[in-house]
């Protein structure tokens, strides 16, 4: 009896450390590697840091990009000015009031990040491990001095497992639309759905003025969602990024939507990313029937 007990307080505290050096899972840490992965995946490949650890970096010195020095500096890895020529911004540390360095946006930070690392002879031997060795750069980071807590190493390592980071240290490339979108910013968000990407128009937008966000032809975009290059697009419509497809994803087989009031077979396949005459050919419908609210329609 004692020794379960035991085994419970034991499991109970276990849990509570954990909880208490933050290393449960949370959306907001997600959030942060869904849109930061695929620069971190670029940065691996042009200069050998594994994406892993460059994600679990930002996330932890960041706040998951919610910090002072994040907001205010775009700074997602606290690396202070030490000879920096660029812009700067001033915040308490070690010490108060100490200087750190400032981008533009959180791209350039994890460009600058990549720099620091390869170019200062502090860090040299971690390049000899290899990019699969998310634990002994870790270690190897908190020995050669990158942070001062002595736990550093230990949470990174931590963040990694619990996200599984790993699996982007094996990554072919980055995705483009992912890696544009952290060039950016916020400026135009990118959304994922049905194996394919979306954005949501804007009051005023076009085709033009969306594919000049996105870095895609206005005349293939409008292709892809069916358009002609020259329609007016309403507010908060889904514009798809690349051909859209025939079904709606398998966690949809077996469902049946039901047509609610103002919607048209067009607006129902766009909402699932689905090419028109697939919607009709997957509800043996002929191109001219229009559908009547209360349809029930099969989208896979």
């Amino acid at each position: 009896m004692k020794r379960t007990i035991f085994s419970i307080y034991f499991a109970v505290w276990c849990t509570l450390q954990a909880l208490s050096q933050g290393i449960s899972w949370n959306k907001t840490y997600q959030d942060y590697f869904d849109l930061y992965g695929d620069v971190a995946v670029e940065q691996m490949s042009k200069y050998g840091i594994p994406a892993s650890i460059t994600l679990a970096q930002g996330v932890l010195e960041s706040g998951a990009g919610k910090s002072e020095l994040a907001r205010k500096g775009n700074n997602h890895f606290g690396i202070k000015c030490n000879g920096w020529t660029g812009r700067k911004t001033y915040h308490d540390d070690d010490e108060r009031n100490e200087c750190f360095r400032a981008y533009k946006n959180a791209y350039e930070s994890y460009v600058d990040h990549s720099v620091f690392l390869t170019t200062s002879q502090r860090y040299s031997r971690l390049f000899q491990l290899k990019r699969t060795d998310y634990k002994g750069w870790a270690r190897g980071l908190k020995a050669c001095g990158y942070a001062t807590s002595p736990t550093y190493a230990s949470r990174l390592i931590e963040i990694i497992e619990l996200y599984q980071l790993y699996r982007y240290d094996t990554a072919k490339g980055p995705d483009r639309f992912r890696l544009q979108q952290a060039e950016r910013g916020d400026q135009r968000p990118i959304e994922t759905f049905n194996k394919n990407y979306y954005v949501i128009a804007r009051r005023g937008d076009t085709f033009r003025s969306i594919a000049d966000d996105v870095n895609i032809s206005y005349r293939r975009l409008a292709s892809f969602n069916e358009r002609d290059k020259d329609d007016t697009l309403e507010e908060g419509e889904y514009v798809w990024l690349k051909k859209k497809r025939r079904s709606a994803p398998k966690e949809y087989k077996g469902y049946v939507y039901k047509v609610a009031p103002g919607e048209s077979m067009y607006s129902i396949a766009q909402r699932f990313g689905i090419r028109v005459k697939y919607l009709y050919k997957m509800n043996d419908l002929g191109p001219d029937y229009v559908i009547q609210v209360g349809d029930m329609l099969r989208i896979r």
